[in-house]
Protein backbone atom coordinates (compact mmCIF):
# COMPACT_ATOMS: atom_id res chain seq x y z
CA UNK A 1 0.00 0.00 0.00
CA UNK A 2 0.72 3.55 -0.64
CA UNK A 3 0.63 6.58 1.78
CA UNK A 4 0.42 10.47 0.77
CA UNK A 5 0.49 13.39 2.87
CA UNK A 6 -2.41 16.12 1.89
CA UNK A 7 -1.58 19.89 2.57
CA UNK A 8 -4.48 22.36 2.20
CA UNK A 9 -3.64 25.36 3.90
CA UNK A 10 -6.31 26.22 5.71
CA UNK A 11 -6.06 28.71 8.69
CA UNK A 12 -9.65 30.17 10.01
CA UNK A 13 -8.78 33.97 11.32
CA UNK A 14 -9.87 32.71 14.76
CA UNK A 15 -7.25 30.47 14.38
CA UNK A 16 -3.08 31.05 15.98
CA UNK A 17 -1.71 30.10 12.49
CA UNK A 18 -1.59 32.46 9.49
CA UNK A 19 -1.86 31.39 6.06
CA UNK A 20 1.68 32.47 5.37
CA UNK A 21 2.76 30.61 8.17
CA UNK A 22 0.84 27.13 7.23
CA UNK A 23 2.17 27.91 3.48
CA UNK A 24 5.81 28.22 4.69
CA UNK A 25 5.49 25.09 6.85
CA UNK A 26 3.92 22.75 3.88
CA UNK A 27 7.21 23.61 1.89
CA UNK A 28 10.04 22.79 5.04
CA UNK A 29 7.80 19.61 5.51
CA UNK A 30 8.00 18.27 2.48
CA UNK A 31 11.45 17.00 2.71
CA UNK A 32 11.11 15.44 6.07
CA UNK A 33 8.13 13.73 4.35
CA UNK A 34 10.14 12.34 1.61
CA UNK A 35 12.82 10.91 4.28
CA UNK A 36 10.22 9.44 6.44
CA UNK A 37 9.20 7.30 3.43
CA UNK A 38 5.74 8.41 2.28
CA UNK A 39 4.79 7.83 -1.42
CA UNK A 40 3.47 11.57 -2.48
CA UNK A 41 2.65 14.87 -1.26
CA UNK A 42 -0.98 16.52 -2.27
CA UNK A 43 -2.76 19.56 -2.30
CA UNK A 44 -5.94 20.77 -2.81
CA UNK A 45 -7.74 23.78 -4.22
CA UNK A 46 -10.79 25.95 -3.25
CA UNK A 47 -10.87 29.65 -3.74
CA UNK A 48 -12.59 32.85 -2.01
CA UNK A 49 -12.98 30.81 1.56
CA UNK A 50 -12.73 33.27 4.17
CA UNK A 51 -10.12 30.09 5.82
CA UNK A 52 -8.08 30.45 3.20
CA UNK A 53 -7.22 27.15 1.56
CA UNK A 54 -5.05 27.16 -1.43
CA UNK A 55 -5.95 28.67 -4.73
CA UNK A 56 -2.81 28.05 -6.65
CA UNK A 57 -1.88 23.94 -6.32
CA UNK A 58 0.64 24.09 -9.21
CA UNK A 59 2.73 26.95 -7.55
CA UNK A 60 2.29 25.19 -4.04
CA UNK A 61 3.50 21.78 -6.17
CA UNK A 62 6.05 23.97 -8.45
CA UNK A 63 7.34 24.81 -4.19
CA UNK A 64 7.62 22.00 -3.20
CA UNK A 65 9.31 20.02 -6.24
CA UNK A 66 12.43 22.05 -5.44
CA UNK A 67 13.15 20.88 -2.13
CA UNK A 68 12.47 16.97 -2.71
CA UNK A 69 13.70 14.13 -5.17
CA UNK A 70 11.75 11.04 -5.38
CA UNK A 71 8.07 11.55 -3.60
CA UNK A 72 5.25 11.81 -6.37
CA UNK A 73 3.40 15.14 -6.24
CA UNK A 74 -0.11 15.99 -7.04
CA UNK A 75 -3.00 17.90 -7.31
CA UNK A 76 -6.16 15.99 -5.65
CA UNK A 77 -7.85 18.17 -6.12
CA UNK A 78 -6.93 20.64 -9.03
CA UNK A 79 -10.51 22.49 -10.55
CA UNK A 80 -9.75 22.55 -13.74
CA UNK A 81 -13.24 24.09 -15.15
CA UNK A 82 -11.92 27.11 -14.05
CA UNK A 83 -8.74 27.13 -15.81
CA UNK A 84 -7.83 27.99 -19.61
CA UNK A 85 -7.54 24.93 -20.91
CA UNK A 86 -4.27 25.06 -22.97
CA UNK A 87 -2.31 27.46 -20.21
CA UNK A 88 -3.10 24.81 -18.06
CA UNK A 89 -1.48 22.29 -20.41
CA UNK A 90 0.95 24.64 -20.74
CA UNK A 91 1.56 24.95 -17.09
CA UNK A 92 1.28 21.58 -15.97
CA UNK A 93 3.71 20.42 -18.59
CA UNK A 94 6.43 23.08 -17.00
CA UNK A 95 5.87 21.13 -13.22
CA UNK A 96 6.06 17.93 -14.81
CA UNK A 97 9.38 18.97 -16.22
CA UNK A 98 10.50 21.12 -13.39
CA UNK A 99 9.73 17.94 -10.85
CA UNK A 100 11.94 15.43 -13.05
CA UNK A 101 8.41 13.40 -13.92
CA UNK A 102 6.51 13.57 -10.75
CA UNK A 103 3.40 14.78 -11.01
CA UNK A 104 0.08 13.26 -11.01
CA UNK A 105 -2.91 15.54 -12.11
CA UNK A 106 -6.01 15.11 -10.15
CA UNK A 107 -8.91 17.11 -11.66
CA UNK A 108 -12.37 17.87 -10.67
CA UNK A 109 -15.25 20.14 -12.40
CA UNK A 110 -15.87 21.84 -9.07
CA UNK A 111 -19.69 23.01 -7.89
CA UNK A 112 -18.71 26.11 -5.12
CA UNK A 113 -20.36 28.74 -7.18
CA UNK A 114 -18.73 31.80 -5.75
CA UNK A 115 -15.87 30.24 -7.23
CA UNK A 116 -17.04 30.28 -10.62
CA UNK A 117 -18.75 33.58 -10.26
CA UNK A 118 -15.57 35.40 -8.95
CA UNK A 119 -13.22 33.70 -11.85
CA UNK A 120 -15.80 35.17 -14.36
CA UNK A 121 -16.76 31.10 -15.44
CA UNK A 122 -20.35 29.91 -16.21
CA UNK A 123 -21.48 27.58 -13.25
CA UNK A 124 -24.09 26.03 -15.71
CA UNK A 125 -22.71 23.51 -18.20
CA UNK A 126 -19.43 23.39 -16.15
CA UNK A 127 -19.41 19.11 -16.55
CA UNK A 128 -18.75 19.41 -20.44
CA UNK A 129 -16.99 21.91 -19.64
CA UNK A 130 -14.87 19.93 -17.55
CA UNK A 131 -14.82 17.50 -20.09
CA UNK A 132 -13.63 19.81 -22.61
CA UNK A 133 -10.61 21.06 -21.12
CA UNK A 134 -9.12 17.54 -20.52
CA UNK A 135 -9.97 16.73 -24.17
CA UNK A 136 -7.25 19.69 -24.71
CA UNK A 137 -5.22 18.60 -22.15
CA UNK A 138 -4.39 15.68 -23.33
CA UNK A 139 -4.53 16.87 -27.20
CA UNK A 140 -2.32 19.31 -26.45
CA UNK A 141 -0.16 16.90 -24.36
CA UNK A 142 0.17 14.13 -26.68
CA UNK A 143 0.22 15.86 -30.34
CA UNK A 144 2.94 17.76 -32.39
CA UNK A 145 0.51 20.17 -33.19
CA UNK A 146 -3.33 20.02 -32.51
CA UNK A 147 -6.88 22.33 -33.02
CA UNK A 148 -9.96 22.07 -31.22
CA UNK A 149 -13.87 22.84 -32.00
CA UNK A 150 -15.86 22.40 -29.09
CA UNK A 151 -19.02 24.00 -27.16
CA UNK A 152 -16.60 26.28 -25.17
CA UNK A 153 -13.75 26.25 -26.82
CA UNK A 154 -12.32 26.87 -29.87
CA UNK A 155 -8.37 26.12 -30.31
CA UNK A 156 -6.42 27.12 -33.82
CA UNK A 157 -4.10 24.65 -34.76
CA UNK A 158 -0.98 25.23 -31.87
CA UNK A 159 2.05 23.65 -31.13
CA UNK A 160 2.50 23.32 -26.98
CA UNK A 161 6.42 23.47 -25.97
CA UNK A 162 7.20 21.96 -23.82
CA UNK A 163 5.78 18.86 -23.67
CA UNK A 164 5.77 16.68 -20.14
CA UNK A 165 8.31 14.45 -19.41
CA UNK A 166 6.05 11.81 -18.69
CA UNK A 167 4.70 9.63 -21.41
CA UNK A 168 2.01 9.85 -22.88
CA UNK A 169 1.52 12.65 -19.99
CA UNK A 170 0.64 12.77 -16.20
CA UNK A 171 -1.31 10.15 -14.96
CA UNK A 172 -5.09 11.45 -14.41
CA UNK A 173 -7.08 11.11 -11.32
CA UNK A 174 -10.74 11.95 -11.37
CA UNK A 175 -12.19 13.55 -8.29
CA UNK A 176 -16.29 12.85 -8.75
CA UNK A 177 -18.57 11.17 -7.23
CA UNK A 178 -21.30 11.03 -9.84
CA UNK A 179 -22.17 8.07 -12.03
CA UNK A 180 -21.70 9.48 -15.43
CA UNK A 181 -18.65 11.31 -14.72
CA UNK A 182 -17.33 8.03 -13.15
CA UNK A 183 -18.09 6.67 -16.38
CA UNK A 184 -16.47 9.36 -18.24
CA UNK A 185 -13.49 8.73 -15.80
CA UNK A 186 -12.78 5.26 -17.14
CA UNK A 187 -13.18 5.97 -20.78
CA UNK A 188 -10.39 8.56 -20.53
CA UNK A 189 -8.56 5.80 -18.53
CA UNK A 190 -8.41 7.97 -15.19
CA UNK A 191 -8.11 6.76 -12.17
CA UNK A 192 -11.17 7.02 -9.40
CA UNK A 193 -9.60 9.18 -6.51
CA UNK A 194 -12.34 8.89 -3.18
CA UNK A 195 -13.00 11.32 -1.21
CA UNK A 196 -12.72 12.15 2.49
CA UNK A 197 -15.67 13.79 2.56
CA UNK A 198 -17.78 10.30 2.06
CA UNK A 199 -18.06 7.18 5.02
CA UNK A 200 -16.68 3.96 3.94
CA UNK A 201 -20.13 2.66 2.23
CA UNK A 202 -20.48 5.96 0.20
CA UNK A 203 -16.97 4.69 -1.29
CA UNK A 204 -17.59 0.82 -1.76
CA UNK A 205 -20.56 2.33 -3.52
CA UNK A 206 -18.56 4.65 -5.81
CA UNK A 207 -15.87 2.23 -6.66
CA UNK A 208 -18.56 -0.74 -7.65
CA UNK A 209 -20.00 2.18 -9.97
CA UNK A 210 -16.70 3.26 -11.31
CA UNK A 211 -15.39 -0.98 -11.75
CA UNK A 212 -18.41 -1.57 -13.99
CA UNK A 213 -18.00 1.41 -15.89
CA UNK A 214 -14.20 0.39 -16.30
CA UNK A 215 -15.28 -3.13 -16.93
CA UNK A 216 -17.72 -1.58 -19.77
CA UNK A 217 -14.76 0.13 -21.91
CA UNK A 218 -12.40 -2.43 -21.05
CA UNK A 219 -10.24 -0.75 -18.87
CA UNK A 220 -8.21 -2.06 -16.06
CA UNK A 221 -7.50 0.12 -13.31
CA UNK A 222 -4.61 -0.51 -11.15
CA UNK A 223 -5.10 1.81 -7.91
CA UNK A 224 -8.03 2.96 -5.61
CA UNK A 225 -6.23 6.35 -3.78
CA UNK A 226 -8.76 7.61 -0.74
CA UNK A 227 -8.17 10.56 0.94
CA UNK A 228 -8.99 10.82 5.30
CA UNK A 229 -8.54 13.36 7.73
CA UNK A 230 -5.72 11.37 9.53
CA UNK A 231 -3.80 12.28 12.71
CA UNK A 232 -2.27 10.16 15.40
CA UNK A 233 -1.14 10.43 18.89
CA UNK A 234 0.62 8.08 21.92
CA UNK A 235 -2.98 8.48 23.05
CA UNK A 236 -6.60 8.65 21.44
CA UNK A 237 -7.54 11.16 23.94
CA UNK A 238 -4.45 12.95 22.69
CA UNK A 239 -5.18 12.96 18.90
CA UNK A 240 -8.96 13.96 19.37
CA UNK A 241 -8.21 16.92 21.56
CA UNK A 242 -5.37 17.94 18.40
CA UNK A 243 -8.00 17.56 15.74
CA UNK A 244 -11.45 17.18 16.52
CA UNK A 245 -11.51 21.43 16.14
CA UNK A 246 -9.46 21.28 12.47
CA UNK A 247 -11.68 18.67 10.92
CA UNK A 248 -15.25 19.43 12.19
CA UNK A 249 -13.94 22.88 10.89
CA UNK A 250 -13.48 21.31 7.67
CA UNK A 251 -16.52 19.50 7.67
CA UNK A 252 -18.61 22.48 9.27
CA UNK A 253 -17.28 25.54 7.08
CA UNK A 254 -17.54 24.49 3.26
CA UNK A 255 -18.79 20.85 3.01
CA UNK A 256 -21.72 21.10 5.54
CA UNK A 257 -22.18 24.82 4.54
CA UNK A 258 -22.56 23.84 0.53
CA UNK A 259 -25.01 21.12 1.24
CA UNK A 260 -27.13 23.13 3.65
CA UNK A 261 -27.25 25.68 0.39
CA UNK A 262 -28.31 22.97 -1.95
CA UNK A 263 -24.92 22.63 -3.99
CA UNK A 264 -23.51 19.37 -2.77
CA UNK A 265 -25.09 16.95 -1.01
CA UNK A 266 -23.10 15.98 2.51
CA UNK A 267 -24.18 13.18 4.84
CA UNK A 268 -23.52 12.73 8.40
CA UNK A 269 -22.49 8.89 8.91
CA UNK A 270 -25.93 7.66 10.25
CA UNK A 271 -26.82 8.78 6.44
CA UNK A 272 -28.65 12.04 7.48
CA UNK A 273 -28.55 15.25 5.05
CA UNK A 274 -26.25 18.48 6.64
CA UNK A 275 -29.24 20.66 5.99
CA UNK A 276 -27.99 23.07 8.59
CA UNK A 277 -24.29 23.36 9.06
CA UNK A 278 -24.17 23.51 12.38
CA UNK A 279 -25.63 20.51 12.97
CA UNK A 280 -21.73 19.08 11.76
CA UNK A 281 -19.92 17.97 14.91
CA UNK A 282 -16.97 15.47 15.60
CA UNK A 283 -19.32 12.41 16.90
CA UNK A 284 -21.16 12.52 14.11
CA UNK A 285 -18.63 12.15 11.54
CA UNK A 286 -15.69 10.62 12.97
CA UNK A 287 -16.52 7.36 11.41
CA UNK A 288 -15.02 9.10 8.12
CA UNK A 289 -11.76 10.32 10.38
CA UNK A 290 -8.61 8.02 11.10
CA UNK A 291 -7.92 10.06 14.42
CA UNK A 292 -6.22 8.32 17.45
CA UNK A 293 -3.30 5.88 18.32
CA UNK A 294 -1.21 3.94 15.67
CA UNK A 295 -3.06 0.74 16.90
CA UNK A 296 -6.61 2.19 15.58
CA UNK A 297 -5.06 3.82 12.61
CA UNK A 298 -4.12 -0.01 11.33
CA UNK A 299 -7.70 -1.21 12.22
CA UNK A 300 -9.19 1.79 9.77
CA UNK A 301 -7.04 1.45 7.35
CA UNK A 302 -7.51 -2.02 7.16
CA UNK A 303 -10.99 -1.83 7.01
CA UNK A 304 -10.86 0.45 3.47
CA UNK A 305 -8.39 -2.13 2.36
CA UNK A 306 -10.96 -4.88 2.48
CA UNK A 307 -14.15 -3.31 2.07
CA UNK A 308 -12.93 -0.83 -0.30
CA UNK A 309 -9.75 -2.16 -1.97
CA UNK A 310 -7.63 1.18 -0.96
CA UNK A 311 -4.19 0.75 -2.73
CA UNK A 312 -3.49 4.46 -1.17
CA UNK A 313 -3.92 6.28 1.79
CA UNK A 314 -4.00 10.33 1.20
CA UNK A 315 -3.51 11.43 4.60
CA UNK A 316 -5.17 14.76 5.13
CA UNK A 317 -2.99 15.38 7.98
CA UNK A 318 -1.88 19.84 7.68
CA UNK A 319 -5.15 20.54 9.82
CA UNK A 320 -6.73 24.01 10.89
CA UNK A 321 -5.50 24.88 14.01
CA UNK A 322 -2.61 21.98 14.04
CA UNK A 323 0.94 23.37 14.01
CA UNK A 324 3.53 22.12 12.67
CA UNK A 325 5.52 19.93 15.17
CA UNK A 326 2.03 18.11 15.57
CA UNK A 327 1.85 17.34 12.39
CA UNK A 328 4.83 16.25 12.10
CA UNK A 329 4.57 13.99 15.02
CA UNK A 330 1.60 12.72 13.85
CA UNK A 331 3.25 12.00 10.32
CA UNK A 332 6.01 10.15 12.16
CA UNK A 333 4.19 7.81 13.75
CA UNK A 334 2.34 7.09 10.72
CA UNK A 335 5.33 6.03 9.07
CA UNK A 336 7.35 4.19 11.83
CA UNK A 337 4.08 2.43 13.55
CA UNK A 338 1.80 1.61 11.05
CA UNK A 339 3.02 1.94 7.25
CA UNK A 340 5.27 -1.25 8.13
CA UNK A 341 2.17 -3.14 8.20
CA UNK A 342 0.87 -2.19 4.95
CA UNK A 343 4.14 -2.78 3.21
Amino acid sequence: MKFAISFSIIAPPEGALSWDRMAQDMVQMAPEVEAMGFDGIHVLEHHFQRDGWNPSPLLALAAISSVTDRIRLATDILLATLYNPVKLAEDTAVLDNLCGGRLTLGLAPGYVTEEFAGLMVPYEGRARRFEEVVDILQLAWTQETFEYQGEFFTVPPTRLTPRPLQSPHPPLWYGVSGPRMMERAARRGALLVGSPRHTVPELAQHFDTYAHACAQVGFVPTERPIGRGVFLARSRQAAVEAASPGVTHLFRELYGRKSAEGERVLTADDGTVISDASTVDFETFKERYIIGTPEEAIERIAQLRDEVGMTELVSWMQLPFVTREQTLESARLLAEEVMPAFR
